[in-house]
């Protein structure tokens, strides 16, 4: 079985890391994209660091988002345990990521301590379009202000609740207001998946609103497991979240400079090296950047120079990753162990090509 191209012809391992490690080092404005494990993180920041290169999630937006809003306004915060035993109420916010379901399907099969009735009540912020995650049979009660959207139906409902007179209503709020009434622990359940910047603003002005005379709290499930996780080690690691650069020897934090499809689409970078072992994604377009990609995959990559087929977390090898479950870093062993080399150790033989700096993290 092939595990690396140069162009579309196969080629050794050594090869084409020796050939992958040559081009980023005679680049001049190199841009990583990745999606992969703790340890392929901080294999890629460290090479970043060593190379001067800006770094970014693969699908970096949503991301943006949630770490735009802890960096710049803050909020509060419960972990997900406490959701699980505390929470009467649960009101969702938007359509949250496919891979968030199973949690709040075992929000609706749980029963909380704080609970009058034994049950919770749940709530979906959204219009019709916005999908509510399976309950177990039982209904999420809609709060929507017709095509306001999101955004909108928060600034309504933080108005109302503070005894305020709206342009629109908002559809069951009457409901919502007496269950909030009622409510002993009611969280609001959120990504940035779905919601933008200011509507998770104005998600958290309204939680800050109700904590003034009860209790409030919101639960972040992130755009992406290995994204959160990623923006963890980049914190731990160099004090930024995600979008950070290297160019000036520095860590230097800009999500708008350091935009890694923004910069690709600019044409600002020259080389591109782009990580992810999920066979659902592909890279940008190069737009004239040399592409390295190291990918879970049986071909090379279209337009890439270099190809290296690498494991997936959790699948073919072991790794440590982000838990939304428990809202933490977590050990996951291999399903399904294979041959195919993970993505930190191909990290580290390119490093071994470039020339002599800071010593990569084991």
């Amino acid at each position: 079985m092939a595990v690396a191209w140069i162009g579309n012809r196969e080629t050794l391992l050594e090869r084409a890391v020796e050939h992958a490690a040559a081009l980023l080092h005679s680049s001049r404005c190199p841009v990583f994209s990745f999606d992969t494990d703790i340890h392929g993180t901080r294999a890629a920041i460290a090479l970043a660091e060593r190379v001067g290169a800006s770094y970014d999630h693969v699908d970096g937006v949503g991301l943006a988002r949630e770490t735009a809003l802890l960096t710049d306004k803050g909020g509060m915060f419960v972990a997900p345990g406490e959701v699980r035993r505390r929470a009467d109420l649960v009101v969702i916010v938007g359509e949250l990521p496919e891979l968030h379901r199973g949690l709040v399907t075992d929000l609706a099969g749980t029963v909380p301590d704080l609970a009058a009735g034994n049950a919770r009540e749940f709530f979906l912020i959204g219009d019709r379009g916005t999908r509510a995650p399976p309950l177990g049979g039982r209904k999420a009660t809609r709060l929507s202000c017709g095509k306001a959207g999101i955004g909108g139906t928060l600034a309504a409902l933080r108005a109302l609740c503070a005894g305020r007179h709206v342009a629109a209503p908002v559809s069951n709020f009457a409901r919502f207001q007496s269950a909030l009434a009622g409510a002993s622990f009611p969280v609001f359940v959120f990504s940035g998946h779905s919601s933008d910047g200011l509507a998770l603003e104005m998600l958290q002005g309204l939680i800050a609103d109700l904590n003034r005379t009860s209790r409030a709290s919101g639960l972040h499930l992130p755009a992406s497991e290995s994204g959160w996780g990623s923006t963890l080690a980049s914190t731990w690691m160099t004090g930024f979240p995600l979008r950070t650069s290297f160019a000036r020897g520095f860590p230097e934090f800009d999500p708008w400079r350091f935009d890694g499809a923004r910069q690709i689409a600019a044409g600002e970078a020259d080389f591109h090296l782009w990580i992810s072992a999920n066979g659902n994604r592909s890279p940008e377009s190069r737009n004239g950047a040399t592409l390295v990609a190291l990918a879970k995959t049986a071909r090379p990559i279209a337009g890439a120079e270099v190809t290296v087929a690498i494991g997936k977390a959790g699948i073919d090898h072991d790794a440590v990753s982000y838990a939304s479950g428990t809202g933490t870093l977590a050990f996951v062993s291999a399903d399904q162990a294979s041959q195919l080399p993970p993505a930190s150790a191909i990290l580290r033989s390119i490093a071994k090509h470039i020339p002599a700096g800071a010593a990569l993290p084991c």
